[in-house]
């Protein structure tokens, strides 16, 4: 039996074959245990992948996308002049592992494939994954793991550190994109996971981004035009030197993990900086109690406490910082392990779980899609757990690899799931939107529209001068009466929703008529960033999603509503400007249980909608 597991990440791709009895070992691509998960579209047509995209990086770095999987939600990718979808550039990074794996095996084809994927994606980004998988050719046998089920086998491998059914283990995975924590306990029949959460804007690539920033200000002084073209390069040779400087940076950020210092080599005319380690951790700091925060919150969600568990596992490149070590043994008083490589923990669990640990929900849930038949919740009950000091039992199925029928469709962008009432797009007819403004008040709508200034979309390129709260005049158009009413303040706040920079002009509110829920106005330097960010919190809410189109106060845009365990999150976004606001709410028990993305969206469009 010839079985591959990949483990496509963020920043790079790891691939795991056992094969003619032989235990599992890394498969080197290009030389490397690590592959870089980058693309590069040529004007030919063709997608290079891996160290081959990095070196044309150089060349033309407009062509070149170093994380593709961080914009998985995305339906195409915009390289150079061609628009390439994002399942194409994923498939293109699994062909190149299949096409290595099997040279190695002699021409011979993998038996069974296995693709790791954080736990807390739903069917959407698994179906992505999927049907990435099936233009890579893989074949019909390809089961998918949840990746801190897959990192729990592997602690378990080792020697002296196996789990009984019954104990539970923490896994703590910081990669280059995302932040995801697990709690996983053993049962007879594998891995189940008690507890999960995630933070998708804290990663190894915010590090490096808070790395460049200080480098920065230690140079910027020396010649500020020059350091706003390499932040915002208008020439190749710009954005080569960019280029550069941020693989500079993030050699600088490893090396800090061995050595107590390092310099970072800077381009003409800047010289170059020395940083430490200590300055290093004190500019990540604040984003690393983030995560040991959510650890903590995730473990007490669980039921259990930290002297109950078997261990804290560290997974993904970025736990290798001993500041992460640290934190966690002052915060939880457990000293965690980082055993082997923590890059190929995955990849190399996934071969470990076994195949009758499968989800139910899941299967039923991927079975009903590949029928072509509406995604449905399957009424499911699960076996009894194993009772592990001091946990609750909880809603979550047992997890571990889950096959997909071989008749699994392409993926074709479409709204996750149909509301039962519909949300109808506002462009159907005038007259349902007029039907809907009466219903609210058509004297209201009257006099409070036309109070509010319009702007144009070249106007709201970029963010104007803020007033008190934090509003631009682009940002008070989109906001309406909300920013007078909201008892606004300026900036992102300091909560789970709060990222790890500046994104722009921001304002947030409180949410009328609805306690403990802000909604956050931004205006953003950059659309790509602010739209990877509000892509971000709709994943780490989960669950199912609506999606429509809206409009009000002289702009139209759509919007996207998610519900999970632990949050609910709504973002509407402006079509033709870097304008976008999210309705963001922590939940209770109570609140879980009572918000969908439906009743969202319906708040959404009777008292935050511009216009209403």
């Amino acid at each position: 039996m010839r079985i591959l597991s990949v483990d496509l990440g963020t920043s790079n791709t790891v691939a795991v074959l056992s094969a003619h009895g032989m235990p599992p070992r890394v498969v080197e691509v290009d030389g490397s245990a690590n592959m870089p998960s980058a693309v590069f579209a040529t004007e030919e047509g063709t997608i290079m992948v891996g160290r081959d995209a990095e070196r044309r990086a150089r060349l033309d770095p407009t062509r070149f996308e170093p994380n593709p999987k961080r914009r998985i939600d995305e339906q195409t990718l915009l390289l150079g002049t061609d628009v390439v979808p994002v399942t194409d550039a994923l498939a293109a990074i699994l062909r190149r592992v299949l096409e290595e794996t099997s040279r190695q095996l002699g021409g011979e084809q993998p038996d069974e494939v296995r693709l790791t994927h954080p736990a807390q994606w739903g069917q959407t980004r698994r179906n992505v994954l999927m049907s990435a998988a099936r233009l890579a050719g893989m074949g019909p046998n390809i089961l998918l793991v949840p990746e801190p089920v897959a990192a729990a086998a592997h602690f378990a491998s080792f020697p002296g550190k196996s789990l009984a059914p019954g104990q539970a283990l923490a896994v703590y995975d910081l990669g280059a994109g995302t932040f995801d924590v697990a709690v996983v306990g053993a049962t007879q029949n594998g891995f189940t996971v008690l507890a999960e959460d995630g933070l998708p804007d804290l990663g190894g690539l915010d590090v490096d981004q808070a790395l460049m920033v200080h480098v920065g200000r230690e140079v910027s002084h020396s010649d500020p035009q020059r350091w706003q073209r390499l932040l915002r390069p208008e020439s190749t040779g710009d954005r080569r030197t960019r280029r550069a400087l941020q693989e500079d940076v993030k050699a600088a950020k490893e090396a800090l993990s061995r050595h107590p210092q390092t310099e970072v080599p800077m381009p003409e005319p800047f010289k170059d900086v020395l940083v430490t380690r200590g300055e290093l951790e004190g500019l990540v700091r604040p984003a690393m109690l983030r995560s040991v925060e959510l650890l903590s919150r995730t473990l007490r969600s669980s039921g259990l406490t930290p002297d109950r568990l078997a261990g804290i596992y560290l997974v993904g490149g970025s736990s290798r910082l001993p500041l992460v070590g640290t934190m966690i043994a002052e915060k939880l008083g457990v000293v965690p392990a980082s055993l082997d490589q923590p890059e190929t923990a995955v990849a190399l669990g996934a071969q470990h779980v076994a195949r009758d640990g499968l989800s139910v929900r899941t299967q039923n849930v991927e079975g009903a899609v590949a029928a072509g038949a509406p995604p449905h919740r399957p009424q499911y009950a699960p076996p009894p757990p194993p009772q592990y000091p001091g946990y609750a039992p909880s809603n979550f199925p047992p997890s571990g690899p889950q096959p997909v029928p071989s008749n699994f469709p392409a993926y074709s962008p479409a709204p996750e799931k149909a509301e039962p009432r519909g949300k109808k797009k506002l462009l159907i007819g005038i007259a349902a939107a007029v039907v809907v403004v009466l219903a609210a008040g058509l004297t209201f709508f009257l006099t409070s529209s036309s109070s509010v200034a319009t702007y144009t979309a070249d106007q709201c390129k970029t963010p104007g001068q803020e007033d008190d709260k934090g509003f631009t005049g682009c940002l008070r158009q989109l906001a309406g009466k909300i920013a007078d009413t909201g008892d606004c303040k300026p900036g992102m706040g300091n909560g789970p929703a709060a990222p790890a920079q500046r994104l722009g002009a921001a304002s947030t509110c409180s949410a009328p008529g609805r306690a403990g829920t802000q909604v956050t106005y931004v205006h953003g330097d950059d659309a790509d960033a602010l739209k990877q960010y509000t892509d971000g919190l709709l994943a780490s809410a989960g669950g199912d999603r609506t999606e429509a189109d809206w409009g009000g106060n002289g702009l139209k845009g759509h919007y996207s509503s998610a519900a999970g365990k632990t949050s609910a999150v709504l973002v509407f976004t402006v079509s033709d400007r870097p304008l976008a606001g999210f309705i963001y709410q922590l939940n209770t028990s109570e609140q879980a249980a009572a918000t969908t993305p439906g009743t969202l969206a319906d708040y959404f469009e009777a008292s935050v909608q511009p216009g209403r």
